[in-house]
């Protein structure tokens, strides 16, 4: 065979093997998209948001929290799959069993704890607080 020759039958070989590619392509697509409905939201539109640890890792601290949450109004459409969503930061129901009221009615949980270290502070007695408060009671029975 001559130059030319063998060009046209690696072009055909190529052009075979491309279109099997794409047939095999749309085959996979259509058993990986099987059951799935394809939907597109318009602003305005209220939906429920899923969410990932690693999209939202204030929102989910452990697997046993909701995985969901909303409804959200979407605010803007990017294409298809991607959206600008009205998330309500701290107001959005992650956490359902969490008590919720009024912040006036709690007491200031960030005092100055310098004046007096032997105070105990209020909340939960962490392995450091627990910890600055024995350093402290330490310190105040050798000093006396």
């Amino acid at each position: 065979m001559d130059g030319n020759s063998k060009a046209q039958v690696v072009k055909t070989l190529h052009e075979s093997v491309r279109q099997q590619i794409e047939k095999r392509n749309r085959v996979c697509a259509t058993k990986a998209n099987n059951g799935r409905k394809h939907v597109v939201f318009q602003p305005s539109n209220w939906v429920w948001v899923h969410m990932s640890k690693e999209r939202f890792p204030a929102h989910r601290k452990s697997k046993l929290q909701p995985q969901g949450d909303g409804p959200f109004q979407i605010l803007e459409r990017i294409d298809d799959n991607a959206y600008k969503v009205d998330l309500l930061g701290d107001d959005s129901r992650s956490n359902p069993f969490k008590e919720r009221g009024d912040d006036a009615d709690q007491p200031n949980t960030k005092r100055n704890h310098a004046n007096n270290p032997l105070e105990v502070p209020i909340g939960s007695i962490t392995r450091t607080r627990a910890k600055k408060l024995k350093e402290a009671s330490n310190g105040l029975v050798h000093n006396i």
